[in-house]
């Protein structure tokens, strides 16, 4: 029983190997199973840092009488969210048809066909507080399943036809958004600052309003198009950054941020902290000129989780252990010399393609940005080991790895989008071609699936047997959705001149999903981040010749620009010579800058008072 999670590439999974539970992992075996038992399956999804997943694993899943029960009747499977995003999402889209409060752990019950018929989340071990007990439901969906099954099967079906016609129903627009469309949009999001502490809540909003850091929410707000005619927008984020940093959201001691806060005034966080969040803020720190707080964050990054491999974890974990008892929070509740003496909360040590590339990404602009070469090492070292450990034999690139144990999960479209941004970022700060080729091969793998992009192979391939819609998010979590993570990869890759058939790719996504961003911006940030990028013509710095330590490189990168890359003039020739126009023609036998709108370049200089250093 333990063997079939003993040796996942997941932590989460890893941790239920010991349970009475009888746990298949996620894949045909299961179901088939339960077809053969004639039961219904329980589906419980969760990932390793997640303290009420923790909880309810402790009351129920590791208690011997619950753990008879669900064997005798179920066929159960345990599911990492990370690890397969896309069975995540089917499945909270389908929970949304029988609870409003989703989340995780995720409690899914399903027909042997993988078709959910109820749902819910966090399922005491005893009744309390108007909430039903796990053995309580267990029982009643027994009785429906054995007593109504014709209704029960009625309702996964009606689920699974109300979801397919959601899935279909995108309207694309006749055209990109303007630069006014996007800045009466941005000031609608604006409307929803909380002046008081900082950030964003809903009108009238009580001091128990939950807060979260909305990062690509923020990386919209500070689009460069806004800096003129709607300047209090790029300021919100300041303030919302400010807010964050002065707020036991942030962790003074190492420089990380916690995954949100449970009350409006940014007190009582709930201490996880997430690969996702902190690399967005950095990207956010940076661009609003916060360097000491970007410092930070990109030493809790390197220095807590990266991985001896170079990958960077997936999370810390909200709990420890203090006295022998486990406390959420109280590590963190504790100064430098206070955790000198205590183990520190376990790492979800899950290297998740996507979410490297967002730290790969953020870390090797810092690092040029700010002359810290030691971001860029780091970056690159998490590059080389995606790269290495994340790529199967036969090529293709999967979700993620643990232990150097590749996942059975394909990547996402999220994946492909994510890395390739992090790998242009990176060839832009060491002048590697390596990185921007991969880079253009992992668009280029998801612009030759059809109008659309997708992540090759198609979509988890259990889902897709069982007839469950599993197109990609089109809105943003805690880090950007799938379209919206190719489309900037797109843009990213036309900025250092790839070709404007890539820059066509973004805006072909853009207007796909231009109707739903607009009328929801708070849930598309990313996307309209791109879209505003489209509406001007970007600016793009190159220095030849330059080291880090260059009055000249500091100065440029000092510069607000689309594209900031440092490169030999060796490197220059090869990524001309490969496709990168941008670099045509880029020479210097000692540090020179050229300064470009739109691909179109001043003269060169080699005087950094030009950029006012």
């Amino acid at each position: 029983m333990a063997s079939r999670l003993a040796d996942s590439a997941s932590p989460y999974l890893r941790a239920h190997a010991g349970n009475p539970v009888a746990w298949y992992p996620w894949g045909t075996e299961a179901f088939a199973e339960a077809a053969r038992r004639d039961v219904p399956v329980f589906i419980s999804i969760g990932y390793s840092t997640c303290h009420w997943c923790h909880v309810m694993a402790r009351e129920s899943f590791e208690d011997a009488a619950t753990a008879a029960v669900l064997n005798a009747g179920f066929v159960a499977i345990k599911v990492d969210r990370e690890e397969h995003p896309e069975v995540d999402e089917a499945y909270l889209a389908a929970a949304s048809a029988f609870t409003r409060n989703l989340g995780w752990p995720l409690s899914v019950f399903a027909t042997p066909g993988g078709h959910a018929f109820y749902a819910g989340t966090y399922f005491p071990s005893e009744p309390r507080q108007g909430m039903t007990s796990f053995r309580q439901v267990l029982a009643a969906v027994t009785e429906a399943w054995t007593a109504r099954r014709d209704q029960v099967e009625q309702t996964a079906q009606s689920v699974v036809a109300a979801l397919a016609a959601v899935r279909e129903a995108t309207t694309a627009a006749d055209a990109l958004p303007t630069a006014e469309d996007l800045g009466r949009t941005a000031e609608l999001v604006l409307e929803r600052e909380d002046r008081q502490y900082g950030g964003f809540a809903p009108a009238g909003a009580g001091m128990t309003t939950p807060k979260f850091p909305m990062v690509p929410v923020l990386r919209f707000l500070q689009s460069p198009a806004f800096a003129d005619h709607v300047p209090d927008v790029t300021a919100a984020a300041l303030r919302a950054l400010r807010a964050m940093a002065a707020s036991p959201l942030h962790d003074d001691v190492d420089g990380g941020f916690f995954r949100y806060a449970t009350r409006r005034d940014w007190t009582i966080p709930h201490y996880e902290r997430m690969l996702t969040d902190n690399a967005g803020l950095l990207e956010v720190a940076l661009d609003a000129g916060e360097h000491a707080i970007a410092r930070g964050i990109a030493a809790f990054l390197i220095d807590v989780l990266q991985q001896p491999s170079g990958g960077f974890a997936s999370a810390q974990d909200s709990e420890s252990l203090i006295d022998g008892a486990r406390s959420e929070g109280g590590y963190y509740a504790q100064d430098a010399a206070g955790r000198g003496g205590l183990q520190p909360p376990a790492i979800d040590g899950k290297i998740v393609t996507g979410w490297n590339g967002m730290a790969i990404g953020a870390l090797a602009r810092a690092g040029a940005r700010l002359g810290e070469t030691a971001f860029i090492d780091a970056a690159r070292r998490a590059a080389d080991a995606v790269l290495e450990v994340n790529v199967a034999p036969g090529g293709r690139l999967h979700r993620a790895s643990l232990d150097e144990i590749i996942s059975p999960a394909l990547a996402t479209l999220e994946d492909h989008g994510l890395l390739a941004s992090g790998l242009v970022a990176l060839a832009a700060a060491t002048g590697e071609i390596a990185y921007a080729q991969t880079a253009r091969d992992l668009v280029d793998a998801c612009l030759l699936q059809g109008p659309r992009p997708a992540a090759p192979g198609g979509g988890d391939p259990v889902l897709a047997a069982q007839g469950v819609a599993s197109a990609p998010a089109v809105s943003d979590g805690d880090h950007p959705s799938g379209p919206a993570a190719v489309a900037d990869a797109a843009y990213a890759l036309w900025l250092i001149g790839a070709g404007g058939r890539y820059r066509d790719a973004a805006a072909s996504v853009v207007r796909t999903h231009a109707a739903r961003a607009l009328a929801e911006p708070t849930a598309h940030g990313a996307l309209l981040r791109v879209a505003a990028a489209l509406t001007g013509a970007p600016r793009q710095l190159v220095v030849v010749g330059g080291t880090a330590a260059d009055p000249l490189t500091r100065a440029a990168g000092g510069q607000a620009a689309d594209v900031f890359a440092t490169v030999t003039a060796a490197q220059a020739r090869q990524l001309a010579g490969a496709g990168f126009t941008l670099f045509e023609g880029k020479t210097g036998d000692i540090a020179t800058a050229y300064d470009c709108r739109d691909f179109a370049c001043r003269l060169p200089t080699t005087d950094p008072a030009v950029f006012g250093s």
